[in-house]
Order: structure tokens, then sequence, then C-alpha cells
């Protein structure tokens, strides 16, 4: 297993996982509920920022490597797939909208690694669509951790809300779109697969 800063960033953001849920766990009396949700959303925006940096580091030091790339989107999942259920226990999230998010997650990782076993990787790049989806839960997952007003003006909540049901239709939209581009090797291969 390769060892660079990179990589090293990458496992950064897997542990900063556990914190991100573990601080609503903390006793009242050490923490309040507001210092929870702005102490989780703090260490949410870390990972979310180690996520653009380990990436850009790599390429710009030329430190890819197949390990990498595979850790990569795996930390982003669970680093989404536990803050979705966070979300969910605290009611801020409903589970339809999360079970939508984290099954696609699911779905589209197992797709691109089946084209990726057949060489066909390349018809499930990441689209526009599915970036415009991320940046969407992205941003509302820290508001909805957060759930107060920011800086006397902004609601999280109500736009965090907006937000995660924007990425959802998002979500559905990508996940046809990647199905829809794969499909014709889906079937050209319908024998493989069984």
């Amino acid at each position: 297993m390769p060892f660079n800063i990179p990589i090293f960033l990458t496992w950064l953001r897997v542990a900063l996982i556990p914190l991100v849920v573990g601080v609503f766990y903390l006793p009242d009396a050490m923490l309040s509920p507001g210092a929870k949700g702005l102490a989780s959303t703090i260490i949410f925006i870390v990972a979310a920022v180690t996520d653009w940096f380990d990436g850009f580091l790599a390429r710009r030091w030329n430190e890819t490597s197949a390990f990498g790339a595979f850790l990569d989107p795996v930390a982003d999942k669970l680093m989404v797939a536990g803050a979705l259920l966070v979300l969910v226990q605290l009611n801020r999230v409903d589970a339809v909208i999360a079970f939508i998010i984290i099954g696609r997650e699911i779905t589209i990782s197992a797709l691109r690694e089946w084209m990726a076993q057949i060489g066909a990787s390349k018809s499930v790049a990441v689209s526009s669509i599915g970036k415009i989806k991320t940046a969407a839960q992205m941003i509302a997952i820290p508001m909805l951790l957060y759930y107060d007003v920011a800086f006397d003006l902004i609601d999280t909540r109500l736009y965090g809300a907006w937000l995660m049901a924007v990425a959802a239709v998002l979500t559905v939209w990508s996940m046809f779109y990647y199905l829809r581009r794969a499909w014709p090797l889906i079937r050209e291969n319908a024998g493989r697969l069984l």
C-alpha cells in the first residue's frame, strides 16, 4: 500500500467520520446541543475539504495510485452515509431520502466496479449531474448538522432541507443517467452477469 500526503488526507477523512457521528452521543453536560451541531458541522467541513485537497495534491504531485483511487470514493461514501444516518436519527432528514442517496451510491459503485472489469469505466465517468448532486448534498449536510440560524441570517434548517430534497432528486436523475449510459453494455454482457 503506497503512503503519501494525499492518501494520508484520505485516511484522515475516514478517521473524522466517527467524530462527525460521535459528537452527538456526548452527554449534554459536556457539550450543549447547539455546540454539538457546530462541532459536527466543523468536523464534516474539514473532512470535505480534505476530499478536495487530497485529489488536488495527488494530481499536482503526480502521486495518484490505484489504492488512492479506490480509497477516496469509499471515504466519501462513508462520510455521507454516516452523516445521513445521524441526521435520520435526529429527525432532520427523512429515512426515504437517506435510503435514496445511500442506495444510489451503492448501486453506482457496483456499476462502476463492473464496468471497470469489462474495460468500459469511461462509460460511467462522473457527469455534471453527479457533481451538482454532490455539491447540493455536501452543502445540505453541514447545514442540517448545524440546524440553527447562522449569522442571524441563514436558517440552515430550511435551506438544508431544501438542498437535501434537491440532492435526492438529482441523486435519482444521476442514477438513471448512469444506468442509461451503461444499459447497452449491460444487455450485451447479460449472460456473463448471471
